[in-house]
Order: C-alpha cells, then structure tokens, then sequence
C-alpha cells in the first residue's frame, strides 16, 4: 500500500491544478473505490502534519495537492520580493503563448510549448500578469487564461494590440538568419604574399 500511495502522490504532483478523480485514481492504480478511498485519506492524512508544506484537498470534484493556507503570508513575501520578482526564460515564454492567444487554456499552452506549464501559470496568476477568465467548451470546461492590465504595465503596452506583430517577428528571425548564414557560407580568398 505504501507504494501506491508514493504513486498517487507523483501522479498528483504530475496532473497539478487539473487535480483526479476517484475513478481516474481506480483506473491508473487498478484498485478498487475502497482501496482508492483509504489511499487518498492515508495521504492526506501524512500531508496535515505541521512538518509538512503541503495538503490534498477535494475541490471541483477533483483531489488536488495544494499549499497550505496558512503559510500564505510566506507565499506572498516571496512573490513581493524584488530578488525574486523576475520572469524567467519559460515564464516569458508561457506568457507570450497567452498573449498572443488569448483567452487559451493550460493544455493548449501546453500543447504550444510542448512541456508542462502548471506551475509558471500558478506563478504568473500569483504576479499578476494572467487571470482566470471563465472555462472553455472544450471537454471538461477547462480554465480559459488571459493578461491582465498589469502585464500590460510591466511590459509598458497600452493594450494587447501593441505587441509585435508574429509577422514582423518572424521576418526579423529570418533575415537574422541569412545573415548568419552568410558568414558561414561566404567565401574567402586567400592572398599570397610573395
């Protein structure tokens, strides 16, 4: 039993805010409900002790690692904090996919990147620069993300349609190219110095 719960806890880490179901814990474990029951209550149950940062809670149907609420004021130092209130290569990333497509979903994002992006999307809900903006059709009614006025201030935009046209960027991304590869291409004579 203790490995089935060490892979219920990966598979929660994995899925993320999308969290799992019962049944979806039954079918990838091939335990019974019971079994999947007494799995989730014996993990939640090592999540509350005070040595521990996380917690599993029940919400929207789905079983979900969070973090604990009251550690928060902790969470929102750091997110305040100048030495770590820089975007990173795959945050700029995540958000450029947004911005450039918005309202999108996780999985669409992901499908983009190729990569997961629970968590920089966490990140960037918690800086500010990207909200919830209803659910989608889509099967399942995922979660649609946009930016938000304070993306547009980072960034220093009026509004979304100041952003670079994709166009542009990929002309400059070829000419760029040709340039190098003329460098390379380009041919040298060599003189002779007699």
């Amino acid at each position: 039993m203790d490995e089935k719960k060490a892979i219920l806890e990966g598979l929660l880490f994995v899925v993320g805010e999308d969290g799992l179901t019962l049944d979806q814990i039954e079918d990838v474990l091939e335990i019974t409900e019971e079994e999947s029951k007494e799995l989730v209550t014996e993990l939640k149950k090592d999540y509350e002790d005070k040595s521990r940062g996380l917690r599993i809670d029940f919400l929207g149907n789905r079983f979900k690692i969070t973090t604990k609420f009251e550690h928060k004021e902790y969470y929102q130092k750091l997110i305040e904090n100048p030495e770590t209130n820089f975007l990173s290569q795959a945050a700029l990333e995540t958000l450029a996919i947004i911005a450039y497509n918005e309202p999108i979903t996780r999985v669409q994002v992901d499908a983009i990147r190729g990569v997961g992006s629970s968590s920089i999307i966490r990140k960037l809900v918690a800086k500010g620069f990207i909200k919830e903006t209803g659910r989608s059709d889509m099967p399942g009614r995922p979660i649609l993300y946009e930016t938000t006025h304070e993306f547009l201030d980072y960034f220093g935009l009026s509004t979304i349609g100041d952003l670079p046209k994709i166009d542009d960027i990929l002309n400059e991304v070829e000419e760029n190219e040709e340039d190098n590869k003329d460098l390379y291409t380009s041919k040298f004579v060599e003189v002779n110095n007699e």
